[in-house]
């Protein structure tokens, strides 16, 4: 998240691991902007400083939808972010989106038209496929089963035109519908499961909020279960 206080030491840590695939985490809503305000006025929310998005996914889904003069500022923000992950001299692993946005019909739109010139070679599409889920976790049936019912749409329209374009993306997303729940139970249980081809595993790990799944990463059993069951670990450019 280009436009976000921790970049800078995100940026340093990735240079002291250049192993990682780092890409950009597209933000359209619910975080900073990094053009002004008076550049994207239909973009930011009211009375906020620094400029923020709305934080709102409904509303905004639904405006960048039906207010198509919105789409010159949803590209001039989006090419201000590629711009600002270029100048940290970090190879693009891939691109992605706050919330998944990046599969809006619009902004997708502005990202395939412009993916030459922006250096877009490789795209999650989140599609976590639901029957799988719903066998290893339970409880906020709702949420599941709407976003997978919604962004099986989404990548379904999606997939077409990433294979036109040559473009890349894992076959499968797990964690979407875990909604911050990718802990050690639902690793352990997804990792013998998985299908073959290429996955990616969806999480947020951190040191507070989300502490049960940074241990799911770190995890010792976790380990054991990648080498037991053969599994290669690898980064979006790998595919």
């Amino acid at each position: 998240m280009v436009n976000e206080p921790a970049c800078d030491e995100a940026v340093a840590m990735a240079r002291e691991h250049p192993g990682l695939g780092v890409g950009l985490h597209l933000t359209l809503l619910c975080g900073r902007t990094a053009l002004a305000a008076n550049r994207i006025p239909g973009l930011v929310a009211a009375n906020t400083a620094p400029p923020r998005f709305r934080d709102d996914p409904v509303g905004v889904g639904l405006r960048y939808f039906f207010q198509r003069n919105l789409r010159p500022q949803l590209e001039a923000e989006i090419s201000a972010q590629f711009e600002r992950f270029r100048a940290t001299g970090l190879r693009l692993d891939h691109v992605n989106g706050h919330l998944n946005l990046h599969l809006h019909p619009t902004v997708f739109g502005i990202l395939m038209a412009r993916a030459r010139d922006w250096g877009v070679t490789r795209l999650r599409l989140t599609c976590d496929p639901f029957w799988l889920n719903a066998r290893l976790a339970s409880g906020e049936w709702l949420y599941r089963i709407s976003h997978a019912v919604i962004f099986r749409l989404l990548s379904a329209r999606a997939r077409r035109v990433l294979r036109r374009l040559g473009l890349r993306s894992p076959d499968r997303v797990f964690g979407l519908l875990q909604n911050a729940r990718v802990d050690e139970d639902f690793v352990t249980g997804l990792l013998p499961r998985l299908p073959g081809g290429d996955s990616e595993l969806y999480s947020h790990p951190s040191l507070d909020e989300s502490r049960p799944e940074f241990d799911a990463l770190v995890s010792p059993r976790v380990k054991a279960l990648v080498a037991q069951e053969g599994i290669q670990l690898i980064r979006y450019q790998d595919l």
